[in-house]
C-alpha cells in the first residue's frame, strides 16, 4: 500500500533575479513499512525533498500525497494536525527541550496536542525501554550523551504511532558506534511498528540499513536500489555514487 507519493514535485527558489531549481519534477512512491534512504551531494535537493514531504514547506508545483491525502489541498491548521498526528521527525541535532525530562520530551507531541502525560505514561515507558533508556526516565538532555539524546528523539518520533517518520541526517552528529546503534534502532522500530521511515543521509554506511536507496542529483532522481529485507550493500551504494559522480 502506498503511504507516501510525490507527483511532479518541483521547488524553485527566487534569489533576486535568479531562479534556483532545488527539485525538478520528482516522482516517488513509497509503501507502508518501507525504510527508504535518500542520498546525494550537498545541494542535490535532499533536505528540500524531506521538508516538502513532511509538510514543512510548500512546493512551487506538483504534489505530495500522504495516505492519499494531497498536502496542497490542506490549510495551515490541517497540515499542522497532520504533522502532529501522522508524522514523526528526527533531526541531526535532536531538538530536545533542555528543561524537560526524557519522558516529557518523548511525550511532547501529545502534550502539544492537549493530552496529559499520566494518561500515556505506560506508552512513554515502553518506548524508552525500546530505545534502552528505561533507567533515564527523569534525566534531562544535559544529563544524557549525544547518542542517548538521539534515542529520546527516536522514541518521541514514534509516540503518536505515525504513518511516516522523516529522519534528517540522524547519525550526522554521532560517533560511528553510536550511529550504528541508532540505525539498528530505526530499522527495528520500522519493522516492529510497520512505520515508513524516510531518511536523508550522505553516508553510504547509514544508507545500507535501508530497504531502498534513492539517489538525487541536481534536484532529480537519477537512480534507485531496492533490496527489500536484505538491505543494500555499502559497496553497491558507493559504486553507484562513483558512477553518478555524487
Amino acid at each position: 500500500m502506498k503511504v507516501l507519493e510525490t507527483v511532479e514535485l518541483t521547488k524553485i527558489y527566487q534569489m533576486g533575479e535568479v531562479s534556483i531549481t532545488a527539485l525538478d519534477h520528482v516522482n516517488l512512491s513509497i509503501t507502508k513499512g518501507q525504510f527508504v534512504a535518500i542520498m546525494g551531494p550537498s545541494g542535490s535537493g535532499k533536505s528540500t525533498l524531506l521538508h516538502l514531504m513532511g509538510g514543512l514547506d510548500s512546493p512551487t508545483s506538483g504534489e505530495v500525497l500522504i495516505a492519499g491525502q494531497a498536502l496542497t489541498k490542506l490549510n495551515d491548521d490541517q497540515i499542522t494536525l497532520l504533522r502532529r498526528r501522522k508524522i514523526g521527525f528526527i533531526f541531526q541535532f535532536y531538538n530536545l527541550l533542555p528543561t524537560l525530562s526524557a519522558a516529557e520530551n518523548v511525550a511532547l507531541p501529545l502534550l502539544i496536542d492537549g493530552q496529559r502525560l499520566p494518561q500515556y505514561e505506560d506508552k512513554v515507558r515502553q518506548l524508552l525501554e525500546l530505545v534502552s533508556l528505561s533507567d533515564r526516565y527523569q534525566h534531562r538532555p544535559d544529563q544524557l550523551s549525544g547518542g542517548q539524546q538521539q534515542r529520546v528523539a527516536i522514541a518521541r518520533a514514534f509516540i503518536n504511532q505515525p504513518e511516516i517518520v522523516f529522519a534528517d541526517e540522524p547519525t550526522g552528529n554521532l560517533d560511528s558506534r553510536s550511529g550504528s546503534a541508532i540505525l539498528d534502532l530505526l530499522r527495528k522500530a520500522c519493522k516492529e511498528f510497520n512505520t515508513t521511515i524516510v531518511m536523508v543521509t550522505h553516508d553510504p554506511r547509514a544508507a545500507s540499513y535501508a530497504d531502498c536507496v534513492i539517489f538525487l542529483k541536481d534536484g532529480c532522481v537519477v537512480d534507485q536500489i531496492d533490496n527489500g529485507e536484505s538491505g543494500v550493500s555499502v559497496t553497491k551504494i558507493m559504486d553507484i555514487m562513483a558512477k553518478l559522480e555524487l
